[in-house]
């Protein structure tokens, strides 16, 4: 058993271009986090790019979505003890400067769950239209779902406590883990709070925001959202 007490999760498709500077980042700036690699499907070198730095992946033989690789995130982490797992995403967009600030409130036990915000102070981050449109759209569901705006609905940088991994690695939204997750998670009664989070800019590779999924995105988030609200909370 690893005696860290955080294992930070990387969801990855096709991700080789960008995993070597991501990793590189994370053990110069957080050398105490384990890293985990979730090889979800990729059609490239990233599983290969990952286990030639000595980072333990594991391979879905298709692609899940960002969902299906954090649910193998939880299940890796609750077998090795881990207190928490960090969800970072492969592109180097998220800073590992911000890693210690975004665990502290989970491994506190302040909260459940941090969710590393992009608005919570002046970043100079700047989204495309058509995305900030939507993260006002679904912050505004949320807070109407919850009764506590979230500000940052899609962030991929978040801290979840052994109590989510434990509630939630059965039973997780696969394509989108954004607003709907976030619902769910306060209708069981999990604790959330926001922490302000550097986001910049992809440095290598493909966004997974495609055109077409761009435009899928807003859809099928909406009507997860509405599911969270009327499912049955998870038991905790």
């Amino acid at each position: 058993m690893s005696g860290a007490r955080c294992l930070i999760v990387i969801p990855a498709h096709d991700e080789e271009e960008s995993l070597p500077r991501t990793i590189a980042e994370v053990r110069d700036l957080a050398p105490e986090f384990d890293l985990l690699v979730v090889d979800d499907g990729s059609r490239d070198a990233t599983g290969a790019v990952a286990r030639a730095l000595c980072v333990p992946v594991v391979r879905h033989v298709v692609n899940l979505g960002v969902g299906g690789a954090l649910q193998t995130g939880f299940r890796y982490a609750l077998a090795r003890g881990y207190q928490a797992a960090v969800q970072l995403d492969a592109d180097g967009q998220h800073d590992p400067a911000d890693l210690a600030v975004l665990v502290e409130p989970v491994l506190a036990g302040r909260f459940d769950v941090s969710i590393g915000s992009r608005y919570r102070t002046p970043t100079g981050y700047q989204a495309p239209a058509t995305r900030r449109l939507g993260m006002r759209l679904f912050s505004a569901v949320t807070g109407l779902a919850i009764g506590n705006a979230i500000a940052d609905t899609t962030s991929g940088f978040r801290a979840y406590s052994r109590g989510v991994m434990e509630a939630f690695q059965h039973d997780l939204p696969h394509d989108f883990p954004d607003a709907p997750l976030l619902i769910a998670l306060a209708r069981s009664g999990f604790r959330l709070c926001e922490v302000p989070a550097h986001m910049r800019e992809r440095r290598a590779g493909r966004s997974f925001y495609t055109l077409g999924k761009s435009l899928y995105y807003p859809y099928k988030n909406l009507l997860a959202s509405l599911m969270a609200m009327l499912r049955r909370p998870q038991a905790r």
